[in-house]
């Protein structure tokens, strides 16, 4: 079977010619978008993860003074937990509140994914 070359003066009048497609510019394209769909996305997820980070850091540098600074009011305030056989009573006490506070936080966690849409 021969194969037909299209001719122009073959199509029909008013037809436009088919758009002549450079390699280049399909390369560039499939480029351009492929960075768009991965870097992008990559940067989000890194900044998110940035942010987390440096807000758990804080929290958790905060949250250390606070439990250290209760250790203190309890041993300072309260005569029994600084001496004698009561002494470790202070540190069981912060240990719970340290152990409550776990808990309501990881209750509090509700996003388990990057995606801003719920699935």
């Amino acid at each position: 079977m021969a194969q037909q070359v299209n001719d122009p003066s073959d199509r029909p009048a008013g037809a436009t010619p088919p758009p002549q497609v450079d390699l280049g510019d399909v390369v560039a394209t499939v480029k351009a978008y492929a960075r768009q769909e991965t870097i992008g996305p990559l940067k989000g997820a890194a900044r998110w993860l940035a942010v987390g980070a440096a807000a758990a850091s804080a929290l958790g540098i905060g949250l250390v003074l606070v439990l250290l600074g209760l250790l203190r009011l309890l041993q300072t305030e309260w005569e029994r937990s600084a001496s004698g056989s009561l002494s470790w009573l202070a540190y069981a006490i912060v240990l719970v509140v340290c152990l409550a506070l776990l808990a309501f936080t990881l209750s509090k966690i509700k996003q388990n994914s990057l995606n801003k849409e719920s699935h």
